[in-house]
């Protein structure tokens, strides 16, 4: 056996020369491994090898990456240290803002459970800068998706809200207050509205509402709590 089984250390051989290389190896692949954070998931094209980032390889990756589809890929020294991912390894994915579970061929964003056939609940939080246009009322795009079970939206005003508008309510189509009403302008101003978990049956966008007279401008970063149900695996 020249590698660990777990996480692929490479192992010393009898007599070997030149052992710092292969301790070193080692070294560089349990810092990467360990407490693992991957920068992406999604990444085809290889980024600049910067010391000590971490990317999962997915399909159709290109270059230094070809090949490598399933694979961690750990920066070092200017280089690439491939190792494979296990079924069931879970990683803190950067660019996604959620932990995420290897199912054997993938990376499921927000997984917490992931049954022998391939079932998973996953809980997100996603999150989206929204610019206030001039009028009464502003629609997000797309923050629920179909099916997803939600339990609530936060916020948090990144730019004033300017305006004759004193005050505004987020909510849905139908029930424009459901996640928030009477909230602040100011700059730092929140929204924490948790809410009864209802299902969306079909992609769901949000609505902000001015209260007081019309949005002129500003901006508010939102983000949208929920959990999703995945099928098992075809047979």
């Amino acid at each position: 056996m020249s590698d660990t089984p777990e996480l692929a250390l490479p192992l010393l051989a009898p007599s070997q020369a030149q052992k710092h290389v292969t301790v070193n190896e080692a070294l560089v692949r349990l810092d990467g491994l360990t407490q693992l954070r991957l920068q992406s998931v999604t990444v085809t094209t290889p980024p600049a090898a910067l010391d000590g980032h971490v990317y999962a390889v997915p399909s159709g990756a290109v270059n230094a990456w070809a090949g490598q589809a399933g694979n961690v890929a750990i920066a070092s020294g200017g280089g690439w240290i491939f190792v494979p991912a296990s079924r069931g390894w879970r990683a803190l994915v950067l660019d996604q803002g959620g932990l995420a579970i290897f199912d054997g061929a993938e990376w499921r964003i927000g997984a917490q459970t992931l049954t022998p056939g391939g079932a998973a609940m996953a809980m997100q939080s996603v999150e989206f800068d929204v610019t206030l246009s001039a009028g009464a009322s502003v629609t997000t795009p797309i923050m629920f998706p179909a099916r997803a079970i939600a339990f609530g939206v936060t916020g948090r005003v990144t730019a004033a809200i300017t305006g004759a508008v004193t005050t505004w309510d987020i909510g849905i189509t139908g029930d424009l207050q459901r996640y928030g009403s009477g909230l602040g302008t100011a700059l730092n101003s929140w929204v924490n509205g948790p809410g009864n978990p209802s299902v969306y049956w079909s992609p769901t966008a949000l609505e902000i509402t001015a209260q007081g007279g019309n949005f002129a401008g500003g901006s508010i970063r939102l983000i949208a709590h929920y959990a999703e149900l995945s099928l098992p695996d075809p047979v």
